[in-house]
């Protein structure tokens, strides 16, 4: 493990995890502050064709670069010359694979945010260069990291875990299609507790609301909720042999994505991912084939290859 402080670059200065993020690991004084790596360089990037990139970079790149003492740079080569490991931020999923082929080949450790990707494809062409090129790299939803959700997953009190049920917002953008958007919070919670292995997802789809209903190979059912209308809460009811346990994500002190950052501190000093890639591809192929059930209003069925290099859908004929 690597006990220096790191040099951490950032790629993608257009969401508010990079206010966040710099702020927890560049102010010691941050009430959860991330001790072991200083974010030091920067490239902002944005997408202008997506509102929710484009309007944010100009006034987070000012605060990263004036508060928190960050060089801007003007290349994400550049960025990954100049740092130790990579934070890729880019809000927009579709330049996800573009902007990781750039810097795969100079071996540093990288965390992407969510979206991984917005198809199974790309999805596999990260992880291909990741193992070509030996870079350790996470990504994940933070909500995935709240503690008490871990504590619920990890409890066996009641018995086996025989299904989970998640739910939360759902918000649709035009440019990060259907589940890919919003619908990964819910995902990466229902893979948090039940593990991969779905075999199958159908999704019921109204003007407010989507649920995505996935049937694992051992029997088991996992669901996510995505709401358009109602409360905007983040939540699970976990179902076990001999009870049913609700987490509501926000009661949790500790916030979920302080609790992320240390799981990816912890990966940039030990070169070691804490979710296997190829769990975070079936997370994207989940989310790929929920979307194409949402269009059709048929079950799709998970192919994940023996290799673990790619994992594409199939419409199955009957549920």
């Amino acid at each position: 493990m690597k006990t220096d402080i790191l040099n951490i670059g950032m790629i993608g200065l257009d969401t508010s995890h990079a206010p966040l993020f710099a702020e927890m690991l560049n102010n010691s004084d941050h009430p959860h502050h991330v001790p072991g790596g200083r974010l030091t360089t920067a490239f902002p990037g944005g997408s202008p064709d997506f509102p929710l990139s484009i309007d944010r970079v100009s006034g987070y790149t000012a605060q990263i670069r004036d508060d928190f003492g960050v060089r801007m740079v003007e290349s994400v080569e550049a960025v990954a010359e100049q740092t130790d490991a990579l934070m890729l931020l880019t809000v927009d999923g579709r330049l996800h694979v573009e902007q990781f082929a750039a810097v795969a080949s100079y071996g540093k450790p990288v965390f992407i945010d969510k979206p991984f990707a917005l198809s199974s494809h790309d999805a596999g062409v990260i992880a291909r260069l990741a193992r070509k090129h030996n870079v350790p790299l996470l990504s994940c939803s933070s909500v995935r990291w709240a503690e008490n959700l871990a504590a619920a997953a990890e409890e066996n009190e009641a018995g086996n875990l025989i299904g989970v049920d998640c739910y939360g917002p759902m918000e649709l953008q035009p440019t990060q299609p259907g589940f890919f958007w919003y619908g990964i919070h819910m995902a990466d919670m229902l893979y948090r507790c039940m593990g991969p292995g779905c075999a199958e997802v159908k999704v019921t789809t109204a003007e407010d609301h989507d649920l995505a209903v996935g049937v694992w190979a051992d029997g088991r059912i996992g669901t996510i909720r995505g709401n358009r209308k109602g409360n905007k809460r983040f939540g699970a009811l976990l179902h076990r042999d001999q009870g049913t346990g609700h987490v509501d994500i926000y009661a949790q002190q500790k916030p979920y994505y302080a609790s992320m950052l240390e799981a990816v501190i912890r990966m940039f000093q030990t070169q070691t991912p804490p979710i296997n890639i190829n769990e975070t591809l079936e997370v994207i192929a989940f989310l790929e084939a929920a979307n194409e059930s949402r269009m059709t209003g048929q079950p799709v069925s998970l192919k994940i290859s023996q290799h673990g290099e790619g994992i594409s859908n199939h419409r199955t004929s009957a549920y």
